[in-house]
């Protein structure tokens, strides 16, 4: 019953939390023309420019090589590991989450590897280091023992994923039923749940973050279009 209401808990802070961001975002005034150019003059061609940039993280790889492989590294090993949990979530398992489970269990090694060489970054530049806060570099050990964690249950001391399957499923239907009582596992949920309950207050936001960020979402035409913010368009009619 505790992992029960820990889990409801954190699913409400996470969802209620994503979607007050979100909506602030989308709020937010975006009073100047700023996309980093060169930039796309297009809207497809803005549409193809954070595709590139979502998925592979075209401006730091432009930044920043050694970074890059380290980032690319721990966000597509999470997006497997992520993709391989969905068996937990669905009765029956989806033809592609089958056929991803061995890449996915092998990519939590890419997912710490990946997190290891962020978390030395933080370390070892000095100017990274100097703009470092302590919850920077907790956000990565939280992250790192989740994976480590998970790690541990799929390699070393098995757990009952059928059970765990019971206990998921059986959440998302307002039935609950019992976790197994492993504590590597119980230590792995705690931390999961962690996560999501402070996602939406951490620096991890700019998942959805860049999909509102000016520099990126605007297409480069001051010179064929005025370009007026939205709270300044209402303010035009108002008067």
């Amino acid at each position: 019953m505790i992992y029960a209401g820990v889990f409801y808990l954190a699913a409400l802070l996470l969802v209620a939390g994503l979607a007050y961001k979100i909506f602030d975002y989308s709020r937010t005034p975006a009073p100047l023309k700023i996309p980093t150019t060169p930039a796309p003059t297009t809207r497809t061609g803005v549409v193809y420019r954070m595709a590139k940039e979502v998925v592979v993280f075209e401006s730091l790889f432009k930044s920043n090589k050694w970074i890059w492989v380290f980032g690319w590294l721990f966000h597509f090993g999470l997006f497997l590991v992520l993709a391989r949990h969905l068996r937990y979530f669905t009765e029956p398992v989806w033809f592609w989450v089958d056929v991803i489970q061995p890449f996915g269990k092998y990519a939590s090694i890419m997912m710490v590897i990946g997190l290891a060489g962020l978390l030395a970054r933080r370390f070892l530049v000095d100017r990274v280091r100097y703009i470092s806060t302590p919850s920077d570099i907790l956000m990565l050990v939280l992250l790192i023992a989740i994976g480590i964690s998970g790690m541990l249950m799929t390699f070393v001391v098995h757990t009952d994923i059928v059970a765990l399957k019971v206990f998921f499923l059986g959440l998302m239907v307002f039935d609950v039923q019992p976790v197994p009582q492993d504590p590597i596992l119980l230590v792995h949920l705690a931390l999961v749940a962690l996560l999501m309950a402070i996602f939406p207050i951490s620096k991890l936001l700019h998942a959805p973050g860049v999909f509102f960020s000016p520099t990126r979402n605007q297409v480069d035409n001051p010179r064929e279009h005025r370009h007026v913010a939205a709270w300044a368009a209402r303010l035009d009619q108002n008067n």
